[in-house]
């Protein structure tokens, strides 16, 4: 089925058709985690977007390279242009080196993603190994007359910048307003008057004594600035310009706006044609905050061990939770919508296992390609997930009806449902089943459940045995009687 892909570009503020700017290729890049501390619920939720789209991309047969960072260098304590790397501070206290710390939380994230079974990117550089591209980058800048050096630090001109371009195109913010903002402190920068202006952003930091993650360059010695990483490294693997940008919103404003500003400068074009933006999670209507002790780790979640948690969730449970709600939506994490997650995933992978206990009839009371189709056009409409999911559950209720003997389906068209379900279930949405005997388990349990009422029906205990019958529809599950037997399915 041809592709009509539409992603909503936050640089056009509107939804657009995807076009690659040299089909069949496509470069896409993410940015990823400052690996200081253990991964956090916050950093799944890009890389689960970034997933599904690849996955989605690789299915319609492009070629894809997927490029995904890892900042280890140059991002300062509240992402200011003064202060301590947030990487080394973490090892002053614990007294390791930073690449420690860095190796440390770089395969804790790996880890994490990898069990929620999302793919690895094609590539994954690192900002301390780029400082000479970095260096060169920011050198061109100067050249072209939208930076300046003071005391061993370069500083972005964004006044230059502004007076041929729109610093603000992708944030919405007007450059008059950030100006008026900023000019009541202009006489006090906080230290930062090595700047022309407030909104002036670094390129590159001359290190203090202190400070141990530091490099030669033009300029002295010193370190690169948070946001000139992303835009050299992404020119290194992708080209001058590329197909699509992705990261969290928070990172809209400074982080992209002041990307794209530094590489028109250098390169006189927009780096991405595409810009995509997830939107935030919160806990329990709050934004995650350690002044509310509400933060969760990934894997607290998968272990249970938060005073938030009522208990442990599996990756696939996380997954799924995640895609029931629009990546540009925020989302908010409760006990009650994890578990109703969880009662939700065991339900389609109980439908892929189904399938080959179905028998054919000769005609079908269903049009399959109807609801192929919508689940392409769901797909196709900005990533469209939680759309796509009721769309998918209404299979799972054709399964459990065809099971049944209470609707019919030909060959043709149980082979087709099979393969598209499989295909939306596991190859784009990446829901696997888990790697334990859970279904094994409940399998067993629901067995022993099934002898026991079918016991006390046969010795006229209708009381235990619509007990029985009641508890379990309670908990999702359904009890069908039958001439040849009792048979239950997910509800």
């Amino acid at each position: 089925m041809p592709i009509r892909l539409h992603l909503y570009n936050t640089l056009s503020h509107t939804k657009e058709e995807f076009t690659p700017l040299t089909p069949p290729f496509v470069g896409m890049y993410l940015c990823g985690p400052t690996v200081y501390g253990d991964p956090h619920l916050g950093h799944c939720r890009g890389a689960l977007m970034m997933d599904v789209l690849y996955r989605y991309l690789l299915h319609s047969n492009y070629k894809v390279r997927y490029v995904r960072n890892i900042t280890d260098v140059g991002h300062l304590l509240n992402d200011s242009d003064d202060g301590e790397d947030k990487i080394g501070r973490k090892a002053k206290l614990e007294n390791i080196e930073p690449m420690e710390v860095v190796q440390r939380y770089t395969i804790a994230y790996h880890d994490a993603l990898k069990k929620m079974n999302i793919k690895s990117p094609s590539i994954e550089p690192r900002a301390s190994g780029h400082i000479l591209e970095q260096i060169e980058m920011v050198q061109e800048i100067i050249n072209n007359g939208f930076a300046y050096e003071n005391n061993g630090s370069v500083y972005f001109d964004v006044i230059a910048y502004a007076e041929s371009q729109d610093y603000g195109a992708l944030s919405g913010r007007k450059i008059e307003d950030l100006i008026a903002g900023a000019g009541e402190n202009r006489r006090n920068l906080d230290g930062q008057d090595e700047k022309k202006n407030p909104n002036d952003f670094a390129l590159w930091k001359k290190a203090s004594k202190e400070h141990i993650m530091k490099w030669n360059s033009p300029w002295g010695e010193g370190f690169p600035g948070w946001h000139i990483e992303c835009s050299a490294m992404s020119e290194k693997y992708l080209g001058k310009q590329f197909d699509i940008h992705a990261g969290g919103m928070d990172l809209l404003f400074p982080h992209h706006e002041s990307e794209i500003a530094q590489s028109i400068a250098c390169n006189h074009k927009q780096p991405a044609k595409y810009w995509l933006h997830n939107n935030m999670i919160t806990i329990n209507g709050q934004k995650m905050a350690k002044s509310l002790d509400n933060g969760i780790l990934i894997e607290e979640l998968f272990s249970g061990n938060h005073h938030l948690l009522e208990q442990a969730y599996t990756p696939m449970t996380l997954r799924f939770f995640l895609l029931q709600a629009h990546y540009r939506s925020t989302l908010d994490f409760s006990n009650e919508a994890l578990k109703a997650a969880e009662k939700g995933f065991g339900r389609l992978m109980a439908t892929l296992n189904l399938f080959e206990k179905l028998c054919a009839s000769p005609s079908s009371d269903m049009d399959i390609n109807v609801w192929k189709t919508k689940l392409y056009q769901q797909i196709d409409d900005d990533l469209a997930t939680p759309q796509l999911i009721a769309t998918l559950f209404e299979a799972v209720k054709w399964v459990n009806e065809i099971k049944n003997n209470r609707m019919k389906i030909s060959s043709h068209d149980l082979k087709l449902l099979q393969e598209t379900f499989t295909l939306f279930v596991v190859d784009i949405l990446g829901l696997i089943p888990e790697k334990s005997n859970h279904n094994e388990t409940l399998d067993s349990v629901m067995h022993l459940v099934m002898e026991i009422r079918n016991s006390a029906k046969k010795n006229k205990d209708w009381a235990t045995a619509d007990k029985i019958r009641d508890h379990l529809k309670a908990s999702g599950i359904e009890i069908m009687d039958q001439k040849e037997g009792s048979s239950y399915s997910f509800d």
